[in-house]
């Protein structure tokens, strides 16, 4: 058995902790694990890692091989030129499995997303195995989850004749609205679609084929035998689109077994709030929070005192840059902030303004045209990666402790009110081998002024 575990998704419904460029599968909101590695470990647990394939894009690709790596050595991550949707990812990384692993066509495939709570791993292994009867038996294989309330932010699958150890499934059904979902409560015939799957690389490449051939015909052009990588000139031609829209709404060939574990789809603030301990007036409260006689509410703190007076089913989180206030039923709509603050071009919806790192995090201080400020520190015994950049130059300037700064091959000391000068395309790194906590203050100036704009050439990390 082989497993794909999608890791790409944006975590619109959870800003503002959930932002572009660090989604909420990265975060770990409670736990001391992120989402994505509690989705590793679980499927871990009856597949070797050997046979798990991790699919995200660009943006995210090192922060997930990053996490990963405290789970398993050199994990299989594959990354994405450009986001489109979970169609192309899944038929891109069975194409992988195809071109990688000898004679894996009849072999079995479980597609799981990286932002669901499972806690009974016993029962949801023993659901997979169920499936897997079906998916050799040549089926795509969907899991349903038995709706426990009128939840209008999931599809819906409806089911009808009984067959082996699952169901056929007769219809899927869109997010519906508020009288829908309450009716598919009751409706023994009607699951939430959890939106794992599973198949053979065989049926799937076949399905998908028939159903949709520009997504066939282009992923066939893949070529992973020798190298991972993926041409942006052909996987730009991909559309953009699910895989409930581009084969599952389409195929009659699709099985659906009931998921006997716990699940829970991490999707918006009344998911975590559903999820986590409550107080004696059935509040949940995360960091630092004051409250007088609010009930049935979420307050969320990063980093401000957040205090809150006679709330009522409602949901307020505050980070550093943004506060998000709303009732409880409104949390499908924040995703619709997410979207305007994109349409804005506002970093708000882009990246936190203190980014945690491997070797400790950055704080970004001010930026304008052309020009952007951080406070980065460096934790004892760590180092950034060697890099370089294309469109941008950095002045660096010591706060606290010692940097040991290579340029182009040479090693400099810096004490506090020392400052180096990095050119565009100059190779360099920062690294602080002391006893002592390492700030700096860096300066970036360029017409282009982003995360991606990094060269990797070493890291201890394995984000090269």
């Amino acid at each position: 058995m082989f497993s794909i575990i999608l890791a790409g998704g944006s975590g619109s419904r959870l800003w503002p902790l959930s932002r572009e460029l660090y989604p909420k599968q990265l975060l770990n909101i409670q736990n001391k694990e992120s989402l994505l590695q509690e989705t590793y470990k679980r499927v871990n647990s009856f597949i070797p890692y050997g046979n798990i394939i991790s699919i995200t894009n660009t943006k995210h690709a090192s922060n997930v091989k990053y996490q990963l790596s405290s789970l398993a050595k050199n994990p299989i991550v594959i990354s994405e030129p450009e986001s489109k949707n979970t169609a192309p990812a899944i038929a891109t990384s069975v194409k992988y499995i195809l071109d990688k692993y000898k004679d894996s066509k009849n072999s079995v495939i479980l597609v799981v997303p990286s932002d669901h709570k499972i806690s009974d791993i016993k029962a949801f292994e023993k659901t997979v195995k169920e499936g897997e009867k079906l998916a050799i038996e040549g089926y795509l294989v969907t899991f349903g989850v038995k709706p426990s309330y009128p939840e209008t932010g999931y599809g819906y699958i409806q089911t009808e004749s009984k067959i082996s150890t699952g169901y056929k499934v007769k219809q899927f059904v869109e997010k519906p609205n508020t009288k829908n979902a309450e009716q598919y409560v009751n409706d023994e015939t009607v699951f939430w679609n959890s939106g794992i799957f599973m198949f053979t690389p065989d049926t799937f490449m076949k399905e998908i084929e028939k159903y949709s051939p520009a997504i066939f015909n282009i992923v066939n052009r893949f070529n992973f035998t020798e190298k991972d990588e993926i041409a942006y000139t052909e996987f730009e031609n991909l559309p953009n689109i699910s895989v409930d829209y581009a084969l599952m709404e389409k195929s009659d060939n699709i099985a659906m077994i009931e998921l006997k574990s716990d699940w829970l789809d991490v999707g918006s603030w009344k998911s975590i709030y559903d999820v986590s301990k409550k107080d004696i007036d059935n509040n949940v409260k995360i960091g630092h929070v004051l409250d007088i006689g609010s009930r049935d509410s979420l307050m969320y703190s990063s980093s401000k005192l957040v205090a809150t007076i006679g709330l009522e089913d409602a949901i307020v989180v505050e980070t550093e840059d943004a506060v998000l206030a709303c009732k409880k039923d409104r949390v499908q709509d924040v995703k619709q902030i997410f979207e305007t603050l994109k349409q804005q071009h506002d970093n708000t919806q882009l990246v936190h303004k203190t980014v945690y790192r491997p070797w400790g995090y950055y704080t970004v201080l001010a930026q304008g045209e052309g020009f952007l400020t951080k406070m980065i520190q460096v934790n004892p015994g760590q180092k950034l990666s060697v890099q370089s950049h294309n469109h941008r130059s950095e002045h660096w300037v010591v706060l606290s402790g010692t940097a040991k700064v290579v340029l182009e091959g040479k090693e400099h000391i810096l004490s506090p009110g020392h400052s180096v000068d990095i050119a565009v395309k100059a190779i360099h790194s920062l690294q602080n081998p002391f006893e002592e906590t390492l700030q700096i203050i860096e300066v970036q100036k360029g017409d282009l002024l982003i995360e991606e704009d990094i060269i990797r050439y070493e890291d201890m990390y394995g984000r090269v």
